[in-house]
């Protein structure tokens, strides 16, 4: 297909994944970059830490995603300024929203999946289109592999329909070293299937104790 010359955005592949539990929360990314069947780099997070307990994965071109963490973090400092205290991750989810939706005619081709704790300590994930649509949700997976991981979290992890009610929480019922696991596990099945996900895989763990990271190794072809 050819492509027009006036074209700016590259998908540079990745898949991100969140899993919210009763107070905790996993987000994680593979580390690997590519244009086409190229692969520009092995070793590259996609996850960068923006508020208090709250991280934010991203897939798609990688220049408009340096430039929205960018946005992101320098809107996030001046709220530390005003406010003397971190930015909750509800409040730094719609913060994502306004900035996407803000860009809408001329969008950041990004997908992303914000993970952290809420003001009670429990998990949450928020999930968002490339224009600032969002919802919160109890897991999410944003990327090329993302249509791979989806099917295997909807039948490990059954979250409840939002129109139900009343409201059911979003929360999965695993613990966070069986949430872990299972992170690992479809990671290792999408990086089979999904020649833009690969290498290595990066693991953020969020619980009141702060937040850890993690890395294992992926298929490298």
């Amino acid at each position: 297909m050819s492509r027009r010359g006036d074209w700016v955005y590259e998908n540079n592949g990745g898949t991100c994944v969140a899993i919210a539990g009763a107070d905790y929360c996993v987000v994680a990314a593979d580390t690997r970059l590519s244009v086409g069947y190229s692969i520009l780099t092995r070793d590259h997070s996609k996850i960068c830490d923006l508020a208090d307990k709250c991280v934010l994965a991203s897939s798609g071109f990688q220049g408009d995603i340096k430039a929205l963490h960018k946005n992101l973090a320098a809107r996030e400092l001046l709220y530390q300024h005003q406010h003397n205290k971190r930015m909750s991750c509800p409040a730094m989810a719609q913060l994502l929203s306004n900035t996407l939706y803000y860009k809408r005619f001329f969008p950041y081709y990004a997908f992303n999946v914000l993970g952290g704790l809420d003001s009670e300590g429990k998990g949450c994930v928020f999930t968002y289109d490339a224009v600032g649509s969002y919802e919160r949700t109890g897991y999410s997976a944003q990327g090329t592999g993302s249509t791979l991981i989806m099917p295997v979290l909807d039948n490990q992890l059954k979250s409840p329909s939002p129109l139900l009610l009343p409201a059911r929480d979003a929360v999965t019922p695993l613990s966070e070293s069986e949430a872990v696991d299972l992170v690992k596990d479809v990671f290792a099945s999408a990086t089979e299937r999904d020649i833009y996900t690969g290498d290595k895989l990066e693991i953020v763990v969020i619980n009141k104790a702060g937040t850890t990271r993690e890395y294992i190794e992926l298929r490298k072809d």
